[in-house]
């Protein structure tokens, strides 16, 4: 489920592009000073989202800059921003890793994935006793989306739905004031998610007879599938908006808009190229 959450640079100015960066490289810098250099193998741009949407809604003391060489890009020095909240998101990076990969071992018996999770064990539990609330939702998705896999469960709503209450929860940083809007906007931004990702995989799994909630769609919708399934992710993410903009967040706004009506359709052009290639 990773990989959806992010900018798009082009309709992004040049300063806003070094500031969404500058907390990626925090992020990236904070999960090696806690987690260890493996765990960085799981970074994502996902909880840079988090981190800037955090930052907007609390302002939080103490957001520190620095410089750095970075070993990837070592031929001139990167900014970083960190703050508490960053310490948040690599946790929630951690525990989303771990068990996304724990599913996919489940789905697929990947042995390289079974592996990694267990060189994340360690990082989990840590992460797990900082954060008991929001790896008791993780677990509890994992569990009751492997029982509606079971039991081919057809209902994308029901089972977007999933994946949009687990996300409202780590959305969710703390249970003060924000905390229902912010799981609100995790909630719709979960279930946009899972569409997307149940409408990237639709004709592997068709092929390899596994399991997506969007088959019965395909078969009775064939026509008018990418339309339906297109209108459902505007739905969410029109939703997700809504409550955005709700919440009094002037720092990063810019980034934050970008993000949720332009940058998370960016995987979506990406399906469409792939699928313009195959019928040329």
């Amino acid at each position: 489920m990773f990989g959806y959450i992010t900018v798009n640079k082009d309709e992004l100015s040049e300063e806003n592009v070094k500031i969404y960066q500058s907390y990626y490289c925090g992020l990236c810098q904070k999960i090696k000073s806690e987690y260890g250099r493996r765990a960085q193998m799981a970074l994502n741009y996902d909880m840079t989202f988090l981190i800037v949407l955090l930052t907007g809604l609390y302002e939080p003391d103490g957001d520190t800059r620095d410089n750095f060489v970075c070993v990837v890009h070592p031929t001139k020095k990167r900014t970083l921003r960190m703050s508490r909240i960053t310490d948040y998101a690599a946790a929630m990076n951690i525990l989303l890793a771990y068990y996304n990969l724990i599913d996919d071992w489940n789905d697929d018996k990947s042995f390289t994935k079974k592996t990694f999770a267990g060189i994340l064990k360690k990082d989990f539990e840590k992460a797990r006793s900082l954060y008991p609330r929001q790896a008791k939702a993780i677990a509890g998705y994992i569990k009751t989306l492997a029982e509606y896999e079971k039991k081919n469960e057809t209902n994308i709503d029901v089972v977007s739905g999933l994946t949009g209450e687990m996300l409202g929860e780590v959305f969710a940083w703390k249970q003060d004031e924000w905390y229902h809007e912010l799981k609100n906007l995790g909630y719709y931004l979960g279930k946009f998610i899972y569409i997307m990702d149940a409408y990237e995989d639709i004709d592997r799994d068709i092929k390899k007879n596994a399991y997506n909630p969007l088959y019965k769609l395909a078969k009775c919708e064939s026509e008018d599938f990418d339309k339906v399934c297109r209108m459902m992710m505007t739905s969410m993410l029109s939703e997700a908006a809504k409550t955005f903009e709700r919440l009094p967040i002037l720092l990063h706004a810019d980034i934050i808009r970008n993000v949720l009506y332009s940058g998370v359709w960016s995987k979506y052009e990406y399906i469409q190229m792939k699928k313009r290639k195959k019928r040329s």
